[in-house]
This record gives structure tokens, sequence and C-alpha cells, in this order.
């Protein structure tokens, strides 16, 4: 049984990759910064319908946290499935942006890939098997006004995904991103009523958090052997 980590595991769309994985037959962990309370809700909820997973908790920013607590995982074996899906917003236009505004979502959502990902390279790397899949955004690849912290920071994984995808391309392991546009979490309905979304989106409505996981589930399967260093998107004809 192949075990996979999903960081940001508590939110929508992580939620939703870690039910699926487990439904592909991952031993799954999920994981959470400070909504530990959520994971173990998920991971209790897989545990309930047949499968295998656990919760855990740390601060992707902090390096020393993040590896002590993937020591500890390590030590039941490698990690061969990679999903970094721990992401912030804090949104202003750029002339208003506080440094830390700036910080912060880089902190996350770039160091923090760097921080999870790097610690499991060499186990992963000794078994020749492995999908990473970064979770980026529509907003790294057309930009989004008020969200030039956001965009930066998911465009840096662009280029981490691609130059890690030529480091372990020879060890049978694949580094993918995709890249969601809008889709159904809390977090939008005041952003982004539905009126706005059927203005915005071709297809007239928002992504499903299941539709962020079913290519996912595809990225980190076996079928997807030869479809590294790619960026995709998923965001209802937007761009």
């Amino acid at each position: 049984m192949k075990r996979a980590l999903v960081t940001g595991g508590s939110g929508a769309i992580g939620a939703a990759v870690c039910r699926q994985l487990a439904a592909d037959g991952c031993q799954v962990i999920v994981h959470a910064n400070s909504n530990l309370e959520q994971a173990n809700k998920i991971a209790g909820e897989i545990k309930t319908n047949g499968g295998a997973a656990a919760a855990v908790s740390f601060d992707v920013t902090d390096n020393l946290e993040t590896k002590a607590a993937l020591d500890q995982l390590l030590a039941d074996g490698a990690i061969q499935i990679v999903v970094n899906n721990a992401g912030i917003h804090d949104d202003a236009v750029m002339p208003g942006m506080r440094p830390e505004q700036w910080s912060r979502v880089i902190e996350v959502s770039l160091n923090g890939f760097f921080n999870v990902t790097q610690p499991l390279l060499m186990p992963m790397i000794g078994t020749r098997w492995g999908r990473i899949i970064n979770v980026s955004s529509l907003a790294a690849v057309m930009g989004n006004r008020g969200q030039t912290n956001y965009a930066a920071a998911k465009a840096g994984l662009h280029g981490a995904t691609k130059s890690l995808a030529l480091e372990l391309a020879s060890r049978g392991i694949t580094v993918n991103a995709v890249a969601p546009g809008i889709i159904i979490s809390p977090m939008i309905q005041d952003s982004f009523p539905k009126e706005t979304i059927k203005t915005l989106v071709p297809m007239k409505r928002a992504g499903r958090p299941e539709e962020v996981a079913d290519l996912i589930s595809f990225l980190a399967s076996d079928r997807a052997a030869y479809i590294s260093g790619q960026i995709i998107s998923i965001n209802g004809a937007m761009a």
C-alpha cells in the first residue's frame, strides 16, 4: 500500500484529495496546520469507509518542526505520493500590501513546498517510484488583481515543478502542478457570487473539489507515468 501525504488536507480541495486517494487504495496522511480536529475528522471518515488514514499537524513554514514530523512518519516507510496543497491568501493591491502579507504567503506556498518535499526525496528515490503533485492556481497562470503575493508564490511552484521533474525523471518519480480556477469552497462564497462566476467562467459554474481530486488521483497513478514537469489547468476554460 502506497503512502500519501496531503498538506492542507483539512481544506475543501485537500479533503477531497484525501478521500479520493484513500479510495484508490493509498494510506493517506491528512495534514493540517492549526485545524487538527478537522484533519482527524477526515481521517476518521476514511477509516469508517474502509480506508487507511491518519492525521498529523505541523507548520509547513517551520523547517525544523516539519522535518521532525516527517522523520516520525518516515520511520514507518517512504512516502511515495506527496500533494503539496497547503496555501493561504492574504490579498491586497501591491501599493497597499504590507511586507508581512508578502512574506507569509510566500512562506506557506513556496517555502512550505521545499520544507515538506525535500526530506521525503531520498526515501522516495530509494523505492524508484513516486508522485509529487503541487497545487497551484489560475492566479499563477493569468495573474489576478490583489494577489501579487499569491500569484508569485504559486508561479514559483511552476518553476520548481519543472526543475524537480528533470532531476527525478530517471528515478521513476513524476512531478507535476495542478492549477485550479474557481473551485467551490467556503472561501469563494463571498468573493464569487453565482452571477460573477457565470460572467468569468465560460462553463458558467465553479468547479467541484472532487473534480480537482480526480485529476490529482490520475497524476498519482501508474497511468500517468509518462507525464512530468507539466502545469495542468482545471478552470472551466478560463485560460
